[in-house]
């Protein structure tokens, strides 16, 4: 069994015609227990993520690209907010996202994603995340626009799917990949 991150294919920002699968479980062999990790339709690891818990009311995620490099740090703060920041510290000057939990019902959640940078006064979001947690299904769009899904792995003569392991489409564009699953990281908490 080789290590998760150890050979990989990453997953590049491309403005390609075609949509990109990658698949999210916390069962990828080489991944240690209750570690999220994606990978892609041949089975190579692209993200994973790390949990470390910095206060009993604070959470912080790191999510690593498949050399182990941190892409972003994910801190959520008492409010439930969250708040993305480039590589794997959580410095002011290296803030790249804001999250706001706009519905959060039993089955229901939605969030508005704001970018930071020269328009961070603006009070529109940048992305919305509509979608169930519970069945792992979400949406992320840029104005009207789906950027990427998630959605359970269906199989013939199969009554209920498995909710361990689901599908992860991103569409054509110029998003970040590594953005996209941050986002499904905040979304599933």
């Amino acid at each position: 069994m080789t290590d998760f991150m150890e050979t990989s294919v990453p997953v590049p920002c491309t403005n390609s015609q075609i949509p990109v699968d990658l698949f999210v479980s916390k069962k990828h062999p080489g991944l240690p227990s209750g570690e999220l990790g994606f990978v892609d339709s041949s089975g190579n690891p692209v993200y994973k993520v790390t949990r470390q818990s910095l206060t009993s009311s604070s959470n912080k995620r790191v999510l690593l690209d498949a050399a182990g490099n941190p892409r972003f740090a994910l801190c959520r703060n008492d409010k439930g907010c969250w708040q993305g920041y480039k590589g794997g510290d959580a410095g002011e000057k290296d803030l790249v996202f804001r999250v706001k939990r706009t519905k959060s019902k039993l089955t229901r959640t939605e969030l508005e994603i704001f970018l930071v940078g020269e328009n961070s006064a603006d009070s529109t979001c940048d992305f919305k995340v509509k979608g169930f947690p519970y069945q792992r299904s979400c949406t992320i769009y840029i104005g009207n626009d789906i950027v990427a899904q998630t959605s359970l792995m269906y199989k013939l003569n199969q009554l209920f799917p498995k909710r361990g392991k689901f599908r992860l489409t991103i569409f054509p564009g110029s998003v970040d990949h590594a953005l996209v699953a941050a986002l499904i990281v905040i979304f599933l908490d």
